[in-house]
């Protein structure tokens, strides 16, 4: 009974002091494109939150549909305690349907729960090229999904950056990196009430 007693509590220290596991699945943004791994936002984030650990799975140019036929084989590699999507800027740049991408982040949403991950949701916003429908559509499908599947979301990851001289590359679309530790300063009000 008394070494069953102490196996416990040992069990408990050890799983409180654990840290999370997190996984980033993104684009471009996500990658950091264009900046020193080290600099880029994620590996930044890892040393803000240390001990816990951030997995960077980004790959430049994905779309929410390759994120989410990757993310399967991700889950059961990793097998984080948190899943941040960060996916469908290219989407939007291809003029793919909204209806599409609100697909594919339920999908993303549902794989990640079901291997027992909290999950969350990074918004993004795009040019008007296709129109202010297409454009108001794309933003609103972010907070469709948060609202209805009660997932925690940044509704624009790069608010401030995106429209800030001397923050963005000279594409216009890849934030440079003076930006990277502000994109940490966005995602950590959400991020950290779900390491607690």
């Amino acid at each position: 009974m008394q070494r069953s007693l102490v196996l416990a509590i040992l069990s408990l220290l050890l799983s409180s002091n654990a840290s999370a596991l997190i996984l980033l699945v993104g684009d471009s943004i996500g990658a950091g494109f264009g900046v020193p791994t080290e600099r880029s936002w994620a590996a930044l984030l890892e040393q803000q939150i240390a001990p816990q650990k951030v997995i960077n799975a980004s790959i430049s140019g994905d779309t929410s549909s390759g994120a989410k036929a990757r993310l399967p084989a991700l889950l059961k590699h990793y097998q984080p305690d948190i899943v941040i999507i960060e996916v469908g800027g290219n989407d939007g740049l291809r003029g793919q349907p909204t209806a599409l991408l609100e697909k594919n982040l339920r999908a993303m949403v549902d794989l990640s729960r079901k291997a027992g991950a909290q999950v969350l949701l990074l918004g993004m916003h795009i040019p008007p090229n296709y129109g202010e429908s297409y454009t108001e559509a794309f933003h609103q499908t972010y907070h469709t999904v948060a609202k209805s599947m009660s997932v925690p979301l940044l509704p624009f990851l790069l608010e401030g950056i995106a429209l800030t001289p001397g923050l963005m590359q000279a594409d216009r679309v890849h934030p440079n990196a003076k930006a990277q530790p502000l994109i940490v300063q966005n995602v950590l009000p959400v991020l950290e009430p779900m390491l607690n």
